[in-house]
Order: C-alpha cells, then structure tokens, then sequence
C-alpha cells in the first residue's frame, strides 16, 4: 500500500511519488544521466586545457612541466577521458536537437539513437586518439 502523508486535511492523503530505486534503468534514462556527468567533466577537463595554453603562454619551462604531466600515464587517462566526455557529449546533444524536434521518439528507435550515440563516441574518440598517435 502507498505511503500517505500524516498532515491530517484531505490534499495531503495522496500517494508518495516512487523513487528511482523502483524504476528499471533504460538506455535512453542512463544515456541521459552520463550526458549530464561528461557536461560537467568536460568543465573541468576545460580547466585543464586553460592550464595547458597558459603554460604554453608562460615560457618552456612551465610548458614543459605540463607537457610532462599530461604525457604521463594518468594524464593521457584523463585526456582520453575528456575526448570521450567530449565527443558522447556532443553526439548526446545531437541525439536531444533530434528528439527536440520531435523526431525518432518512439521507444525502439530512441533506444537504437542512444546506444548509437554511445557506439559513436566510443569509435570517434578510439579514432582521434588512433590518428593522434600516428601523427605524432
């Protein structure tokens, strides 16, 4: 039976609303929620890149201290990290200008449009690392 509120009047003897714990996580809902969390990586990945051009501004060796950083280890994590927070960014909001105009919102294809938008940014940024390297 729903929970109901002890306030005593009438309006407060309604159903409590159901927390996510009851509902089953879908694609489109945990596609949703990483969009949210790469947004807010990518401010701090962000911060990381004004470091870097600062330190490019500052002289060599502040440039090469970040330079050394970034290329360790960790730091090629977190750059990967952020290219990936990056590129399923922007495919998530491709994905939301897309289903903001009313498109493709049928339950299948939009769980077809999110799983795709994870594949795409998984490719794009195993690409861009890929030909990062043969660059160098």
């Amino acid at each position: 039976m729903a929970e109901i509120s002890e306030a005593g009047n009438g309006a407060d003897k309604r159903p409590l609303s159901p927390h996510l714990q009851i509902y089953k996580p879908t694609i489109t809902m945990t596609m949703s929620i990483v969009h949210r969390i790469t947004g807010a990586g990518l401010y701090f990945g962000t911060l990381i890149l004004i470091w870097w051009l600062a330190s490019a501004a500052s002289g060599p060796e502040a440039f090469d201290f970040a330079q050394d950083v970034l290329g360790s280890i960790i730091g090629r994590l977190v750059l990967f990290g952020y290219t990936w927070a990056l590129f399923h960014h922007m495919l998530g909001g491709i994905r939301h200008f897309i289903w903001d105009s009313g498109a493709m919102l049928d339950k299948h294809t939009a769980s077809k449009v999110a799983w795709a938008s994870l594949a795409g940014s998984v490719v794009l940024t195993l690409l861009t690392w890929i030909v990062g390297y043969a660059a160098m």
